[in-house]
């Protein structure tokens, strides 16, 4: 059972790291938003899976940080490599 101090916690690791994400490759308010987004995603994703599977390392309190930064690492690379896809539009 997690706690509202964990939640907040929680949320501000992963905001943290969507951010450091966006200041280390650059981009606008939109690719801030998405960095952050998805990091939340990955990182309460990462959280219950472990906790679902009793995988746990680097507790603090309820919240299974190591798998839910494991979690965070995956889906803000994942989540990178799918925002460095281009368009191409046709002028004619």
């Amino acid at each position: 059972m997690l706690t509202i101090a964990s939640v907040l916690f929680g949320l501000i690791v992963s905001t943290l790291l969507g951010a450091l994400l966006h200041f280390w490759r650059g981009g606008g308010l939109g690719r801030l938003i998405y960095y952050v987004f998805i990091s939340w995603i990955g990182f309460w994703a990462g959280h219950f899976v472990g906790a679902s599977l009793n995988w746990t390392f680097l507790n603090v309190g309820p919240l299974n940080l190591g798998m839910a930064l494991l979690g965070n690492m995956l889906t803000l690379a994942f989540g990178y490599w799918l925002s460095l896809v281009r368009t191409e539009q046709n002028t004619r």
